[in-house]
């Protein structure tokens, strides 16, 4: 971190110059960001205080709305205060932590939605071992592995990023610092460093995808030896959620991530950056609650336990 520019403040880009619709976004933040938080507490206070969904299985769900409180509330606040009080800067360190967090958050929730498609492997296509191979013990490890590895790829991620001069503007081209803009600002040293940083995030996503990959293809291979159409419904209802979490996560901080930054913002970047910072962790209690019968259940005895007391 010897490099380090004495730059104190870096300037974040809104979606928009006019102050009607800076306040119009921030609205929209706003009850995205209430509607997440809403949705993942309720979550995490369902999946705790019911004990018949102490499962593995909720386990993982109530990790992935921790993470989705903490992922969301990283960038979104910030942007909402900036946008109100039509301010741009962002400190330094500020700057730091919020890179940190962020991609450690992110690459967490990549290992988190690997261990959930390896869970629905071992319940499927392994039933019989399941409590051995899916025991408490091993998913508090599996979960702790999780985190760690994030704080670690966010670790030298942030390492490398901020390691480098950063020269000339001080203007980030996205309303969060995000690492392709802030690479951008480091001049002719950027493409070392940006293939560096692409490697690891693309070895990382790749060994994650691929082990999904695996264990879907072996998922879905065991429900179509099932003989009950009921039984094979149920087996897809349960994984096709999980599904389409990942490849809405995956697909949109692919394309962030692996494509080299545009030298101009684009409102395709920011609609892009928008999606897989603020509509996953979003649309992601959607998912895997409204289509969830124990969820819904536990909702219902809490609420009319709470109506008759």
């Amino acid at each position: 971190m010897a490099n380090v520019t004495t730059m104190m403040e870096f300037l974040l880009l809104g979606f928009s110059e006019v102050r009607e619709q800076q306040l119009v976004h921030t609205v929209l933040f706003l009850l995205l960001y209430l509607e997440t938080l809403t949705g993942n507490l309720l979550i995490v206070a369902i999946t705790t205080l019911n004990w018949r969904l102490h499962t593995p299985k909720y386990f993982f769900l109530r990790h992935l709305s921790i993470l989705d409180l903490c992922y969301i509330s990283t960038t979104v606040p910030k942007f909402i205060v900036n946008s109100l009080t039509d301010r741009r800067e962002i400190s330094f360190l500020g700057c730091v932590f919020q890179v940190f967090v962020f991609i450690s958050l992110a690459s967490t929730e990549m290992a988190l939605l690997t261990l959930m498609s390896f869970n629905r492997y071992v319940a499927i296509c392994l039933p019989l071992r399941y409590e051995f191979v899916i025991s408490r013990g091993a998913c508090g490890k599996m979960a702790a592995s999780s985190w760690f590895s994030g704080s670690l790829s966010g670790l030298m991620q942030t390492a490398v990023t901020f390691s480098l001069p950063f020269r000339g503007s001080n203007e980030i081209h996205q309303f969060f610092c995000d690492i392709p803009q802030l690479l951008k600002l480091s001049g002719s040293d950027w493409i070392m460093a940006e293939m560096d940083i692409s490697a690891l995030i693309a070895c990382l996503a790749f060994i994650c995808f691929v082990s999904m990959i695996i264990s879907y293809v072996c998922i879905f291979s065991a429900v179509l030896r099932i003989r009950s159409s009921e039984g094979q419904n149920k087996a897809f209802s349960t994984c096709l959620p999980h599904l389409v979490v990942v490849a809405f996560f995956f697909s949109t901080s692919s394309f962030a991530y692996l494509k080299p930054p545009s030298d101009s913002p684009s409102f395709q970047d920011l609609l892009v950056s928008m999606f897989y910072t603020v509509v996953s962790p979003t649309v992601n209690p959607l998912i895997y609650s409204l289509r969830n019968k124990d969820m819904k259940a536990a909702l219902k005895k809490i609420i009319g336990r709470e109506k008759f007391t």
